[in-house]
Parts: C-alpha cells; structure tokens; sequence
C-alpha cells in the first residue's frame, strides 16, 4: 500500500475519544472512513482529472458534522487506474487534493494501486486499507466505521472488524445491497445513522445506584449480546443480579459484573414454553422480592414484551423499572424507553442502560465480553492455537450448516493446511462426527459453553451459523466466518466489533421471516455456497494455513475449488 507524504496525507495522530453527545460515555466510533469514487463524489472512471471531481449532493454539510462531533475523517479507495497505466500517481494526487478543496481535509488518505490481478491485501474487498488507516489515525478498526457504496466497502468493513454502512448507487448490485449490514439513501443519512448510534447509547449523566436486578431471558448468544449493557450497569451499581433463564445460565455465568444468578423460565419468552402456573409465578414473584432490588432493568428482544414481567416486578415492590416498549405500559414502567428498527441488538440494550442512568464507562470499550478465568483448560489434540474450529449445529434449525456442506467444508480447509475441530453439544455427536470425517478433530459432546469457549479461545477462526456461538467467539475477539441465515437481519444479529466475513444468500426468500424451521425446501441460502469461499474467508481473515497435508487436495475444477468472496463491481476501481 503506498502512502505519499502530500499535505492531504498528512494528518495521522491519535484519536481524542468521543462519545456522542458527551465525554464520559462509551465509544462507539472513533473514526468514519470512506470510500471515494461513487461515495463521496460521482463516480468518473479511472478518473486523473481535478476538474471532473463532482461531490454528491449534501457531502460537505455532513462531513463537517462528523467533525464537530469530533470524529477523524480518512478515505479508503482502490485506485487500480494507476496499475493499469490510466493515469499517474501525479494526477492522482491532484485529484485527491481537489477532493479536499471541496469537501474539507481528511485525516488520512489510503489507496490500493493494484489491480485484481495482484493479490495484494489492500485492494477491497481485503481489509488492509482499513487496518493501515485504522494505524494512521491511532485508533483500531472497531472504532471505525466505513461507508461505502458497493459490497467489497463492507466486505472490506467486515472483515477488519468496523462497522459497514452501504449507500447504494444506481450501478450497486441488488445482492450487495441484500447483504450489507446496514443501508441508506445518501452521504448525509449515512451520517445521521453514525451520530444517533452514538447518541443512544451516551444517554443522561451517569448515576450511582444500590442493588440492580437486570433481566435477559432466552439463550445464550442473547444473554452475551446483553454483556456490554450489564456491563455499564454493574459500573454504576452497588451489586447486579442476573435474573435469566435456563438456556442462558451458562452465559450468564461468563459475563463481568454480575454478582449473582436467578434461573428462571418465563413462559411468554421461551420459545417452548410450559403452560403458565400461577404457582409458579406466585414463587418468582417470591424470588423477586427476596432480591430487595432498588431497580431493575429489563432487557429483551426486539420482538418480545417486558410488560408481563415488569407487572411481577411491581409486585415483587421493586420501585423503578425500566424497558424498552412500544406497548403503552401504563404504570409498569418508570423510564419507557424506545429504540429504532435495525440497530445492533448489544446497542439496543447499551441504549436502555443509558436511558436508565448507566452509561458503559468511556474506558470500557463495548464489545462483547466473557471471564475467561472461569473458563476450563482446552482439550488436548488441537496442536496448539490457530486451528479454525467449525461449529455446525444449532438449536434453530433454519441457522444451522447444513451438515454435507460442514463436512466439505472440514475436507477443503484441511486440504489447504489448516488443522479443523468440529464442536457440537451431547445430542449433536452423530452430527460432529460425519461433519470431521478422517481429517477434522471431533470434539461433538465434550463442548459445554464454557468448554466450548477455551476451544475457541485458541482459534484462529470460527466457521458457524446465526447462533451463540459467533457471539462467544466475538466476545473472545475471534474472526467468524458467518454462515448467515436471513431470517433475521444480519445488521442486528450478526458478530459484533469482531472480524467477520458474512456467506450465504442474504436475499434467499426466507429473509426477516423469523422462521425457525426452513420454509424453502433444501435450505438454498446456505446449502449453495462454496466450501471455496469458505476458505477464501478463511484467508481474507488473515488465518495462516500449516503447510498443506498431502494426497487431500480438492479436485480441480470442482464443485470445492475457492470462489472469490464477493468483491462488487473491480473493473471500475
């Protein structure tokens, strides 16, 4: 990657953190990168012309919020023109300098000048250029944020970990637009959405607080996704107590800031529920006061209620409550607090522990989080850290891999170098033990959550679907390749602030069903992908390979041979 020491590259320096609104809240972004040609001015092929430079529409007005709020600026583009001899670093710099004459100065400045024959690891949809200026700018790439316009922008965005926002053009290919994790109209509305996140989760001036009861029912990756939020509100508070249910209680267990644990069903959250026994409610009332909680804070889906269970809480004389609902909630709620479509479920609960009172700390970033001193020694066999562990079943049958698919998968990364344990649960053994075949290491049964953890602990990836364990590998900052489901948005319920590189058709007709079982016979959004691409992920995370096994190499010209991961329209750029 070459950076040229012209005035407009000259800018690097560390990040004075900002939190929205305020100082003293979490840190959600840093900095915004963003694409050039087709993002921050039209888009004129191969273009080495200044007086072509056109900015879109509002561009200068919403940069400039961006730096009032004091976040950094860079761009990150591929500029294969130069490559390909259509125009001299000269005339590039002329027309990088144009673009800060119009548009105000940016921070850094990072182009590729390769072209897709290369190989380079700084052309999009390689994430390079979001590491370099990640670099530059003091920060990491957690803390950034890129806009682009087509789908190598949020590969690009993914795969270093930052978040994507995709402002389509007339030229962006429906199938980016399907998978990127968010979308909006223009520059200006990309904008908005960066600053309203970091709004909501600043919320009012902190407060101190006695003993908390916080709520988070359902499973696992929920409860995970929940950390950050318990987190905040553990900083603020005397002693926390988690009240969640069965499914969760292994997870509740890892999270920082929780002093102690309530396992309780709640029949209008699971998703097979028992019947409602007013004896038992009679008893989690009981519970509930013997808490003697000066407040709670009730933490759920964007698809269930927190109504029923504030009632009981009210009951249980717990004084202030606090939720996210839509539902008028009568008396049940002292702070009603309402979040827009889309975000991120671990910013959707950061947001009400602020609306609450208990902003996450400006020193905690808000990433997922477990305590790996409570995490038992891995398994022996694994050959030391590095391997990619493949987790291929799911509670949810429409997120599972699709176990022919797994066991290719398993076949071709071994085939590359890459040692491979394939994880499941004690009902899973059969599944984990076809998916390994001869060259994968099955540990189908001796994984537990927490066991499941110090696997992963040790990984260089992980391969999954949409379910808890991408959230455990998040909050171990492990890369994920995301074998992704649409039937929820990937924008909310994909891995958060972690490397990942989604796969799979995100425009497959069970989009935002919220099916559990596979509505489309042969379940099409992931049976089709390519182990190739697979591995091409696997890659594109920066997972080096031990040199390859011999005799286990994919047949050529196979169904098995690497794909490119989707990079959006190259020739252009």
């Amino acid at each position: 990657m070459r950076r040229d020491a012209e005035p407009y590259q000259r800018r690097p320096g560390r990040v004075d953190p900002v939190a929205g609104p305020g100082a003293d809240g979490p840190v959600l972004y840093d900095a915004v990168l963003l694409d050039r040609d087709g993002t921050l001015v039209e888009d004129v092929p191969y273009n080495g012309d200044p007086g072509k430079v056109r900015p879109v529409p509002g561009a200068r007005a919403a940069l400039d919020r961006l730096r009032a709020a004091g976040l950094r600026l860079g761009v990150v583009t591929n500029q294969s023109g130069l490559a390909r001899g259509l125009f001299t670093a000269a005339q590039l710099r002329a027309v990088n300098a144009r673009v800060e004459e119009l548009l105000g100065p940016f921070d850094t400045w990072q182009f590729c000048p390769h072209d897709e024959r290369a190989g380079c690891a700084c052309r999009k949809p390689a994430p390079g250029m979001v590491h370099a200026a990640a670099r530059s700018l003091g920060t990491t790439p957690q803390r950034c944020v890129l806009v682009g316009d087509i789908g190598a922008d949020m590969t690009a965005a993914g795969a270093a970990g930052a978040a994507g926002v995709l402002v389509p053009t007339s030229t962006t290919r429906p199938a980016e637009v399907a998978a990127a994790p968010h979308v909006v109209a223009d520059l200006p509305a990309a904008v908005d959405l960066i600053l309203s996140r970091a709004a909501l989760v600043a919320g009012p001036a902190p407060r101190r607080a006695g003993t908390v009861l916080v709520v988070r029912s359902d499973s696992a990756g929920d409860v995970l996704v929940t950390g950050p939020a318990v987190r905040a509100v553990a900083a603020h508070a005397a002693r926390v107590v988690l009240l969640c249910g069965p499914r969760g209680r292994d997870a509740g267990s890892l999270l920082p800031g929780v002093a102690e644990l309530i396992e309780w069903p709640l029949p209008w959250i699971d998703g097979d529920p028992a019947p409602v026994d007013p004896r038992d409610i009679d008893r989690l009332t009981e519970r509930l006061r013997a808490v003697h909680a000066d407040e709670a804070v009730v933490f759920t889906s964007f698809h269930q209620s927190a109504l029923p269970l504030a009632l009981l809480l009210r009951m249980a004389g717990i004084p202030r409550v606090s939720a996210v609902s839509d539902e008028y909630p009568g008396s049940l709620l002292d702070v009603r607090h309402r979040v827009p479509d889309g975000l991120p479920e671990p910013e959707r609960a950061l947001s009400l522990a602020a609306a609450a009172g208990f902003a996450l700390p400006a020193d905690d970033d808000p990433r997922l989080r477990i305590r790996t001193d409570r995490l038992p020694p891995a398994p022996a066999g694994l050959g030391g850290p590095g391997y990619v562990v493949l987790h291929p079943g799911s509670a949810v049958p429409t997120r599972a891999v699709p176990p022919e698919l797994a066991a290719r998968i398993v076949r071709v990364l071994t085939a590359a170098g890459h040692r491979v344990a394939v994880t499941g649960g004690p009902d899973e053994t059969a599944l984990t033990a076809h998916v390994a075949g001869d060259t994968g290491v099955d540990l189908g049964g001796r994984t537990g959550l927490a066991d499941l953890a110090a696997v992963l602990a040790g990984a260089g990836a992980l391969v999954v679907g949409n379910t808890g364990p991408a959230h455990l590998a998040a909050a171990l900052g492990v890369p994920v390749v995301s074998l992704f489901a649409p039937t929820v948005p990937y924008g909310q319920w994909g891995p958060y602030r972690v490397p990942a590189v989604r796969l799979g058709d995100a425009a497959a007709p069970c989009r935002d069903t919220r099916a559990t079982v596979c509505p489309v016979p042969g379940h099409p959004c992931l049976a089709a992908v390519e182990p190739g691409r697979v591995l091409d992920a696997v890659r594109l995370l920066g997972v080096p390979a031990d040199p390859p096994r011999a005799g286990l190499t994919p047949t050529a010209g196979g169904p098995d041979v690497a794909a490119p991961v989707a990079a959006g329209r190259g020739s252009a750029r």
